[in-house]
Parts: structure tokens; C-alpha cells; sequence
């Protein structure tokens, strides 16, 4: 801190007259007048707005205007003066006679920068949204020997994962002692597998894609669909804008199952990402620990690809899409059995052929000037084929799906009250041929949805929806 007359260097505004003594009008006392001045690196000088002047025995205190300059009252003898601003040091000092006073603040008084870090845990509960969901990131599926969706949970008592079948190798979700059926699988509020992809569609997500898992038990919004009556299970990705330029993954254990995974992100520019995720894995070992002369596991390859783009302006305007595809082939059954031998007699031997084609897009705007107002459109279709055979009977069968859903949120009067209204459509067609039967279903499902949110105080949130859906069939 300076003192003294150094007006040659200092800006017009804090130019003061030669008077010695002010005095204020109404009561005669003399007035200490001042300017608060901070200089650079370049010893140049400009005013400080908002600087706080305070004696120290009273507490009586000013704040310097739009041009640093103040004006204070004296008080109690031998009382001083404390000048304080934020990012500079505060400083103390005595003023011996009135008079107009000059204080620099020096650039060397600058505070350094303070960095704050947090690390989240591995599984939290998000103690700010009404509805109890709980979160498993990267970090908590690190701790198993992680290859897909599947053996996600395996570290985690709230999800129970078990085998429908050894033959197979499919596996099945339960929560709350309801089986999978029951239970609304999402990537990234879009719908997972379902229909024909349901008994071996948690072995096509592989564990590195996954960002992170949100998890709730019971109904939950009515944003999401009418179908999560356990509970539901959301699956974020990892997104190109935010993950590293290249990573890889490999696995192999000693029941000869291989697994390799490479994840690419590649900014285009500051508005376009692009990311490419590749999964592989492979068993061709068949294991016999029982010796029953069966395959405790099926042998084959599965391989999955998930190519996507991102799209922000930065003014509010997001727009993703991509492309999903996945081929899974498995043989199961005696040991002996190979695929040349398809519906021998003299062996018995089950195959599996899985060929998945999946298109999806994303487009959303929030409102600058009212952050608080948005309007989104989710889209998602995709095509399944599955052929297979289980000793002599054969099956055919194919899924297309088409999902729309159309998200408008906004506020009524203030943010205390939220809601989020629309519409959403999910059509199927199905086509099934087992021996000599054939099945064929087209189904339709339109709805609508309103879901008002009120939070009065930080720590208190009601949510209410109603949900209408009709169905084709």
C-alpha cells in the first residue's frame, strides 16, 4: 500500500483538489476523502469499484463508487483504517492528518489462484432428485473383471443377475424378485434391448462403453414409458466431446474367453465430435467341469460396433446421432457337437445367430433467454434377427421397432413449479417362425404424459404425473 501524490501517473477521475479539510454540511465534522487505485504489471493505474473501507475499533465502514473514491467520517482518536478488496490483500493503516489520501494497490497483492478438487464416489444416490436413483460410475465397474452389461452388477447387491440357461448363455435382470420382463432397460433414455433381444441382449453392451448406470427401484417417471414396473435401468455411454482420444481393452481368462475393446473420440471442431466404440470377444475353449459330456458355456463370437456424432452451438441448439450394429453367433450342447451336425440326430447341439442393426438421433433446444424452458425429440429404430436351433426344432424370428418421443419442460409462474408434458410413440412388428408355426404381431403404443414438479424449499420435492397410453392390440 502507497501514499503520497503521484498525480501525473494516475487517470483524471482521481484527480483531487488541494483542499486539506472537508466538512460534512450537517454536522461540521471534517470528512476524509480518498480514491482506491490498484496498479498493473505495466505500473499503470485504474480505480477499484466496490472497495470496502472500515475503522478498525467501530466497524464503521464505505464502499469506493464507480470511479474509486470514498468518503468517511473520522472516528475515535488513534483509530485506523482497513481497506479491503476482493483478490487483493487487505491492508492496515494509521491516518495521521486529514487530508485527501491515495491508496495503490500494488499487483503484487494479488491473491494466487485456489484450486478446489472433489472426487465422487464410485456408487452414489442423487440426494437432489425426487426420485431415489442411484448411480454406479467407471470407477465401481473397474473393481470387476468387467466385459459387458451383464457382469456390470456383479459388485452390486441392489441388481440380482443370473442364468436362464447354460446351454444358452442368457442371462436375465431381477429386481425386487421380479424377473427382467418387469424391469425397463435404457441407454441413454432410449430403449435397450427388449422383445427378442431380451435373453442375450446384456451380453451385447460392453463393459468399457459404459460412462456411467443409473438404477431405480419401482415405478419411475412417466417420462420414461409405462414399462418399469420394477424398477428401471439407464445406461450412459461414454460421449465423444467428453472421452479420451483412444482407448483400449483386453481380457483373457483361463477358460480361453478373449475379450478386446477400443473406444475413439475425435473433435471435428469446437461444434462436432465423433466417436467410434468396438467390442470383440471370443470363446472357443469348451469347458466340461462336470464332465457331462455337455458344454458348461457356449463357444462362438460376438461383435458389436457403435458409431455416433455430437453436434453443439453453444447457444442452447444439440443435435446427436448414430449408428448401432452387433453379430452374435453361439453353439452350444455336447461337446462333440459341431455345426455340421445341425439337426443330427445322433448329437444334440443349439445354435444361435444374432444380426442387430440400430439407428437413433437426439435433438433438443433450450430457450437462452429462459433456461428453465426446453423442448427435445428422441428418436430410435432398429431391426432383429435371430435364427437358431435347439437339436431338431428350428427358429426364426425378426423384430423392427420404431420409438418416438417428443419432451417439452418449462415452469408455471416461477421455478418452484416444473413440469414436463408430451408424447411418445412405440411401435413393433414382429414375424416368428418355430418348426411349422409361424407368429406374426404388429404393435402399436401411443400415449401422452404430464409430470408437474414442486420444490418450495431446497429440501423438499413432490412430484406428481399421470400417464395415458392405448395399445393396438
Amino acid at each position: 500500500m502507497k501514499f503520497g501524490n503521484r498525480r501525473k501517473a494516475l487517470p483524471d477521475c482521481c484527480l483531487y483538489r488541494d483542499i486539506a479539510v472537508h466538512e460534512d454540511g450537517a454536522t461540521g465534522a471534517a470528512k476524509i476523502n480518498g480514491v482506491i487505485l490498484q496498479e498493473d504489471n505495466k505500473g499503470k493505474f485504474s480505480p477499484l469499484v466496490g472497495a470496502t473501507i472500515t475503522w478498525l475499533k467501530t466497524g464503521k465502514a464505505v464502499v469506493s463508487d464507480t470511479q474509486g473514491t470514498f468518503s468517511i467520517s473520522p472516528d475515535e482518536p488513534d483509530d485506523q483504517l482497513i481497506v479491503s478488496y476482493a483478490g487483493f490483500t487487505p491492508d492496515t493503516f494509521k491516518v495521521e492528518k486529514m487530508h485527501d489520501v491515495q491508496i495503490i494497490l500494488g499487483a503484487n497483492n494479488v491473491l494466487e489462484a485456489v484450486q478446489v478438487t472433489s472426487k465422487k464416489r464410485n456408487t452414489f444416490i442423487n440426494t437432489y432428485s425426487p426420485f431415489r436413483i442411484q448411480t454406479i460410475n467407471s470407477g465401481e465397474l473397474l473393481k470387476a473383471a468387467c466385459c459387458n452389461l451383464s457382469e456390470s452388477f456383479e459388485t452390486n447387491p441392489s441388481v440380482d443377475v443370473s442364468y436362464n440357461d447354460a446351454v444358452t448363455g442368457s442371462k436375465q435382470i431381477q429386481l425386487l424378485g421380479l424377473s427382467g420382463n418387469y424391469t425397463q432397460l435404457t441407454v441413454e433414455n432410449l430403449p435397450g434391448p427388449r422383445g427378442l433381444a431380451t435373453p442375450l441382449g446384456l451380453n451385447s453392451i460392453a463393459g468399457p462403453w459404459i460412462e456411467s448406470i443409473q438404477l431405480s427401484k419401482g415405478v419411475g417417471s412417466v417420462v420414461n414409458g409405462y414399462e418399469s414396473i420394477a424398477g428401471q435401468i439407464n445406461v450412459e455411454l461414454v460421449k465423444p466431446e467428453t472421452a479420451p482420444l483412444l482407448y483400449l481393452n483386453g481380457y483373457y481368462n483361463s477358460n480361453g474367453r478373449a475379450d478386446f475393446n477400443a473406444n475413439l473420440a475425435v473433435p471435428l471442431s469446437k461444434r462436432w465430435s465423433v466417436g467410434l466404440l468396438l467390442h470383440d470377444d471370443f470363446q472357443y475353449n469348451k469347458t466340461d467341469f462336470n464332465k457331462d459330456g455337455f458344454r458348461d458355456m457356449p463357444t462362438g463370437n460376438l461383435f458389436s460396433a457403435v458409431n455416433r456424432w455430437s453436434y453443439n452451438d453453444g447457444l442452447g441448439f444439440t443435435f446427436q446421432f448414430g449408428a448401432k450394429y452387433m453379430k452374435d453367433d453361439k453353439t452350444g450342447g455336447e461337446n462333440s457337437f459341431e455345426k455340421k451336425d445341425k439337426f443330427s440326430s445322433a448329437l444334440y447341439g443349439v445354435g444361435i445367430n444374432t444380426d442387430r442393426v440400430e439407428g437413433f438421433g437426439k435433438i433438443g433446444y433450450v430457450f437462452p433467454k429462459t433456461k428453465y424452458q426446453s423442448i427435445g425429440l428422441q428418436l430410435s429404430a432398429f431391426n432383429h434377427q435371430q435364427d437358431a436351433f435347439f437339436g431338431m426344432s428350428e427358429y426364426k424370428g425378426t423384430q423392427d421397432n420404431f420409438y418416438a418421443n417428443l419432451i417439452y419442460q418449462s415452469i408455471i409462474g416461477n421455478t418452484n413449479h416444473k413440469f414436463r408434458t408430451g408424447l411418445s410413440l412405440n411401435a413393433d412388428r414382429y414375424n416368428e417362425a418355430y418348426m411349422a408355426n409361424r407368429y406374426q404381431r404388429n404393435e402399436t403404443v401411443a400415449g401422452g404424459y404430464f409430470e408437474y414438479t414442486w420444490s418450495p424449499v431446497e429440501k423438499f420435492n413432490l412430484v406428481a404425473g399421470i400417464r395415458g397410453d392405448h395399445n393396438s392390440l
